[in-house]
């Protein structure tokens, strides 16, 4: 996947590789089973012309759980680790099953077919006994972004994305659609598929591969370095639960009057989602909505017995935001959850 982004050395790989490929289909004979893994489909792809009698199983239900650890497996095999792990993190085994799974499981290669666990993840998570992003930390989504810097794809669209089945199994790094590159490079997985309209919908597999992916293009966006990005965000998340509502503006304010001008295209777009990645990162702390009964405020944060609700306005003003949250009753619905706790907006 390193070759994206250099056409010439693309081509001269996949030039080396042809006849390597073409070495196995002349000894048929001799071979009973092959398997070959990777990132990209090779369907239609030169470097296999001379292998063409492969099967493609990337998307074949009998094969779905091949390379990952099922929820079966997890609780048959596993039960002295998982019985450690709770140990260490203070908490139930049933809580610490729920934990992994939010964590490391959620990879499907079948809309029908079973949601399976990242293994390297798994089985790094049992030897450390801690929760880690482990496979987030072998490599980063450098191309993955730059694939981003060329289309107009919307981060705040990619997670619930839809992809016609004829896009989703595109094998081509084309800057136009990247989607199923993410895909199929493991950021995003299967959520579901419309077999009427022949649509697969797209996700987040699970918390690490979100929280990996948010933290590393962030910088993209903002001035925020990677080692800083934690910091930052959990300060942001403590304000807020402590209702220190000056506090976190303050914070907000500095963090966005930071921003190069060159990082900065003075766009309504670039500030969403700016704030779409600060808030998607403050839900590894507090939980965050966008959506309420009597329309669509830009964000809505529970943190403890807060809630907060936020307009964004480019050109506009503070009042103007605040008319506007009074206006369509963006509070309403969290009146009552709050029980009496202050609302703030």
């Amino acid at each position: 996947m390193s070759t994206i982004g250099d056409p010439e050395l693309h081509e001269a790989y996949k030039q080396f590789l042809k006849p390597f490929f073409g070495v196995l289909k002349s000894s048929d004979a001799h071979l009973k089973f092959a398997f070959i893994t990777g990132v990209t489909k090779f369907g239609q792809v030169s470097v296999f012309s001379d292998l063409n009698q492969l099967i493609d199983l990337s998307l074949h239900k009998d094969y779905a759980a091949l390379c990952g650890i099922t929820e079966e497996e997890l609780l048959d095999g596993f039960r002295p680790e998982n019985d450690a792990l709770a140990a260490q993190e203070g908490v139930s085994y049933d809580e610490c099953v729920v934990r992994i799974r939010e964590w490391y499981n959620g990879y499907r290669f079948h809309p029908a077919g079973p949601a399976v666990y990242n293994p390297f993840s798994t089985l790094n998570l049992f030897n450390f006994n801690e929760f880690q992003d482990f496979w987030f930390q072998t490599g980063t989504p450098t191309f993955l972004v730059e694939l981003l810097k060329k289309t107009d794809t919307d981060l705040r669209e990619i997670d619930g994305i839809q992809l016609p089945a004829r896009d989703f199994a595109d094998y081509r790094a084309d800057p136009d659609r990247p989607v199923p590159v993410i895909y199929q490079s493991g950021y995003l997985t299967i959520k579901g598929f419309d077999k009427r309209h022949r649509l697969y919908t797209l996700g987040y597999p699970n918390q690490e591969v979100e929280r990996g992916f948010l933290f590393f293009v962030l910088p993209y966006y903002s001035p925020v370095a990677p080692t800083k990005s934690g910091f930052h965000i959990s300060r942001f998340a403590q304000e807020l639960e402590n209702g220190d509502v000056d506090g976190f503006m303050e914070r907000l304010k500095c963090f966005f009057e930071s921003i190069p001008y060159d990082l900065n295209d003075q766009t309504e777009r670039h500030y969403h989602v700016v704030f779409y990645l600060v808030f998607k990162l403050l839900g590894q702390y507090v939980e965050s909505e966008v959506k309420s009964t009597k329309g669509r405020s830009d964000a809505v944060v529970r943190a403890g017995a807060y809630r907060y609700v936020f307009e964004f306005k480019l050109n506009g003003t503070a009042e103007e935001a605040l008319a506007q949250i009074d206006e369509k009753g963006y509070l309403i619905p969290y009146r009552a959850e709050a029980a009496g706790a202050p609302e703030r907006s």
